[in-house]
């Protein structure tokens, strides 16, 4: 349950209803965010650099998608978000995201790169922004989140496997074709 610790983040922030919060990468990671933002009374924007996954992002009740790689749709979110939850670990430009964050605002990394991100100061100076990071919280947070999930009807979307298709699941995690975690039956080990 690595995910849990979006509910950390966002309550450690304290992300409320007039709060606009986006995620950045729909996977595993990805869509619970969008859930407990949601949740939490946030409006969530998804920010992906694929088209296709805006349909989804509005399933799992985000209010907005933008794709990234539209330059036009990338700048008329500008300044606009109190919290960015990034979730990917790609290399990616951060400084250009972190420029979507309005005055105060934090991006909250989840994602780990293989290599440190470029960020230019000016990018957090010039409107008091933030970026933090988020871990995995103890028992106590892992109940509350647990509690939430219930009482808010929150379920990670998976797709159940028998072990015997673990190399198609591994292929298919590989290209990204998994919604949103792969879990193996035990009662197929027998």
């Amino acid at each position: 349950m690595r995910w849990h610790h979006h509910l950390l983040a966002l309550r450690q922030w304290k992300v409320g209803p007039g709060h606009r919060v986006a995620v950045m990468g729909l996977g595993g990671l990805g869509h619970m965010a969008v859930k407990f933002a949601v949740a939490l009374g946030a409006e969530v924007t998804v920010l992906s650099t694929s088209a296709g996954k805006e349909a989804d992002a509005k399933a799992l009740g985000a209010h907005k998608f933008v794709v990234t790689s539209d330059k036009a749709q990338f700048k008329s979110v500008g300044n606009y978000f109190d919290f960015i939850i990034n979730t990917i670990s790609a290399q990616i430009d951060l400084g250009s995201y972190v420029n979507l964050l309005r005055l105060d605002g934090t991006m909250i990394l989840l994602g780990v790169p293989s290599e440190a991100p470029h960020l230019h100061a000016f990018n957090l100076i010039a409107k008091r922004r933030r970026v933090a990071g988020s871990l995995i919280g103890g028992i106590a947070e892992t109940q509350e989140m647990l509690d939430f999930c219930a009482e808010h009807n929150i379920m990670s979307d998976i797709e159940l496997i028998d072990i015997q298709h673990i190399n198609e699941a591994y292929e298919r995690m590989l290209k990204g074709d998994v919604k949103y975690r792969f879990v193996i039956d035990v009662a197929s080990l027998n």
